[in-house]
């Protein structure tokens, strides 16, 4: 029995450092820029030699990755909350009222997700827009079927616009350093759910 228990105890130990360098490279990334993030940024914010970090991520792509996997486990941990509210509406609003929750932080840095595709997209290595698009895609489409259980019309072209207010308030916001904006467009877009019928 104690065997088992020491020999669990290293495994228990690294699955803890790589979920903490997952969670600050999502943070760093989000912050800094994949441009300017070091590796030892990122193994710093997780409390972990930087000589440490190569075992769990061999490049700065595959961190990059590892961000977007906890962009991904964040929503669906939102959205899987959201789902146990009874009517597709409110599960709407709950998730405005998360952007708007969120907005001192992206008053600073934008959208985790938006601002991280942005960047990838102009980057020349293959494959890390795509995974970003992944991500977003994923958003849409929760959102897409929330629309649909609402029965309106054209429930994918609303999810677009939808997705698409967020991330034009999200820009707003950064650019113009106010917070209140993700405010203001959030309770507009809260009144706008509430007009479709």
């Amino acid at each position: 029995m104690t065997d088992s228990m020491d020999s669990r105890r290293p495994r228990a130990k690294a699955a803890d450092k790589r979920q903490r360098l997952m969670a600050a490279a999502a943070r760093v990334l989000h912050e800094q820029g994949v441009e300017r993030t070091t590796i030892a940024d990122i193994a710093q914010a997780a409390d972990v030699p930087a000589g440490n970090v190569y075992y769990y991520f061999k490049t700065k792509g595959e961190l990059v990755e590892a961000a977007l996997s906890e962009h991904t486990r964040h929503l669906e941990a939102l959205t899987g909350r959201l789902d146990q509210l009874a009517d597709p509406r409110e599960r709407l609003k709950g998730l405005v009222d998360a952007w708007v929750g969120q907005r001192d932080t992206a008053a600073r840095y934008g959208c985790p997700t938006g601002t991280l595709a942005v960047e990838l997209d102009k980057r020349a290595e293959g494959g890390l827009d795509l995974s970003v698009g992944q991500v977003i895609r994923r958003l849409l489409d929760w959102v897409e079927q929330q629309f649909r259980e609402m029965g309106v019309d054209d429930p994918g072209g609303l999810s677009l616009t939808f997705v698409g207010a967020y991330q034009g308030m999200s820009l707003l916001s950064s650019a113009l350093r106010d917070p209140e904006i993700m405010t203001r467009e959030g309770a507009r877009l809260v009144h706008w759910l509430d007009t479709l019928t």
